[in-house]
């Protein structure tokens, strides 16, 4: 089966004397999740940029298929501006978002709505369902479920792991525990 992500012998630093880490390597195939788990400033984000290609890395390489990403800060993957309807449509197909509002516990009229009128949690369920609805080979998943609450974490990660045949998922956690729960394969950054 085809690697959806590939990180080979992979080296970033923001400076070349302190590198946050070196000869990371590890791939991810449709139906598998992997975990990167590690303190803050360990570079759990900082490698998702290099796998968007948003930063080039030091040495080694990174090949990804179709990516889309679930931010940390929902706040910040919204413009203020736009309803969350058309942000979901400009990227997006609608064809299956029905399906998954019961889910993710949104209504129809709350995407309707601009980012700053819904709460945290909503606005995370939404960017949830639009990087669902992108179709992607390889969901990133940076803290995707940490403005939930334990029992809509749960609902949601059960949702995305039924999405499994269709893609590979890679997430940044900091809970061990849900890590543990979900993931093949759990790899730790440790801050250098």
């Amino acid at each position: 089966m085809q690697n959806l992500l590939e990180v080979k012998d992979l080296s970033f630093g923001y400076t070349k004397d302190k590198l946050l880490f070196k000869d990371l390597t590890f791939s991810l195939k449709r139906g598998e999740i992997k975990a990167i788990v590690g303190e803050s400033g360990a570079g759990k984000s900082t490698l998702f940029e290099l796998i968007l290609g948003n930063l080039v890395p030091l040495a080694g390489s990174v090949r990804a298929m179709r990516a889309s990403q679930v931010f940390q800060d929902p706040y910040s993957s919204f413009h203020p501006s736009y309803s969350l309807m058309n942000q979901i449509q400009d990227v997006a197909t609608l064809q299956e978002l029905e399906k998954y509002l019961p889910t993710l516990n949104l209504e129809y009229a709350l995407l309707q709505k601009l980012p700053h009128e819904l709460s945290g949690g909503q606005l995370q369920r939404a960017s949830i369902l639009r990087a669902i609805l992108m179709k992607p080979d390889l969901l990133l998943l940076d803290e995707p479920t940490s403005a939930l609450d334990n029992v809509v974490q749960l609902d949601v990660m059960k949702m995305l792991m039924k999405h499994l045949d269709e893609m590979a998922m890679l997430l940044i956690t900091h809970d061990v525990d849900l890590a543990s729960w979900c993931a093949d394969e759990v790899i730790l950054l440790k801050k250098s």
